[in-house]
C-alpha cells in the first residue's frame, strides 16, 4: 500500500532513472492534459512530499499521488510496461521507460507555482522540514478526535497511511478509536512514525516489528484473526467506510 516511505522511494527511483536526462517521449493518457508534450526538455528535478510526487521539467511540473492502488514502473527502453490501460503516462529517455499506472492524481502544473498544492500539508515525515515538536502540537489541537483518523490527516503529519496508522496505535497500545487525548508522549509518537518510515524508506518490503522475515513484518495490520504476536489473542478488524482497523483487544484498551 503506497504510504510516504513508498512516495520517497519511488522518487529516489525516478529521480535516478530520469534527472538530467532529454525526455524522447512524454504521452499524458489525461484528457485535460493530453495535448502536453514536454519531449526534449531536460528533467531538471524529481522529489516527493508527503505521498505526493513532482518530476519538474523545464516550466512544468508533473505532479502525481498515488492514491490506493497507483505505481510508477521504470524499465530499460527495450523492456516497457505492459500495464497497456491502466498506464496514465509515459515518460522515455533514450535508455529508460518510466510509466505511471492507476495513478490516483496526475496533473500538469506550472512549475513556479507547484507547491501550492501541497502547503496544507503537515511537517513531512521524510522531507527536510520535518519538525517534531510542531508535528505535536498539530497532533493533539483536536484532543477528542480518534487517534488513527488524526494520524492519517495529512495536514496533521504528512505521509502516514492506514498501515503505519495502525501499527502505531498498536506499539502505544490504543484502540484506533480511542482520542488523542488518551496518548501521555505524543512528542514520542510522532518521533516513533517518522523512525519507522525512516528506517523502511528505501525498503521494497517494509516492517514496523523489526523482522524482515515474510509473515513477520507487521504487528496488527492485515492479521485479522490471527494471534497477537504479543500476548496471542485473536487479532480483531473493523472495516468503516473506506479504511479498515486492526488492534488487538489485550493490548490497546
Amino acid at each position: 500500500m503506497p504510504e510516504g516511505d513508498t512516495v520517497w522511494h519511488t522518487a529516489a527511483r525516478l529521480r535516478e532513472a530520469l534527472e538530467g536526462k532529454t525526455l524522447t517521449r512524454c504521452d499524458i493518457r489525461v484528457p485535460k492534459y493530453a495535448t502536453v508534450d514536454l519531449t526534449g526538455q531536460v528533467v531538471d528535478e524529481v522529489l516527493s512530499r508527503g505521498k505526493h510526487l513532482f518530476i519538474r521539467v523545464g516550466q512544468a511540473s508533473i505532479h502525481s499521488h498515488l492514491k490506493m492502488d497507483g505505481s510508477w514502473k521504470v524499465n530499460p527502453i527495450n523492456r516497457p510496461s505492459r500495464a497497456g490501460h491502466r498506464i496514465r503516462i509515459i515518460l522515455e529517455t533514450a535508455d529508460v521507460q518510466a510509466a505511471g499506472i492507476d495513478l490516483g492524481v496526475l496533473e500538469v502544473l506550472p512549475r513556479a507555482d507547484d507547491m501550492d498544492v501541497v502547503a496544507h500539508l503537515g511537517p513531512d515525515l521524510l522531507g527536510s522540514d520535518w519538525e517534531p515538536r510542531i508535528a505535536a502540537a498539530n497532533l493533539t489541537a483536536d484532543p477528542d478526535r480518534p487517534l488513527a483518523e488524526t494520524l492519517l490527516d495529512q495536514r496533521v503529519l504528512a505521509g502516514v497511511g492506514n498501515v503505519y496508522a495502525n501499527e502505531l496505535c498498536f506499539v502505544f497500545g490504543h484502540l484506533p478509536t480511542s482520542p488523542v487525548n488518551d496518548v501521555r508522549d505524543p512528542l514520542r509518537l510522532v518521533q516513533r512514525a517518522r523512525d519507522m518510515l525512516w528506517l523502511n524508506r528505501s525498503r521494497t518490503n517494509r516492517t514496523t516489528t523489526g523482522d524482515t522475515r515474510r509473515g513477520q513484518q507487521v504487528w496488527v495490520y492485515g492479521r485479522a484473526g490471527e494471534p497477537c504476536r504479543r500476548c496471542g489473542t485473536p487479532i480483531k478488524s473493523e472495516n468503516t467506510g473506506d479504511r479498515i482497523s486492526f488492534w488487538c483487544p489485550n493490548c490497546q484498551t
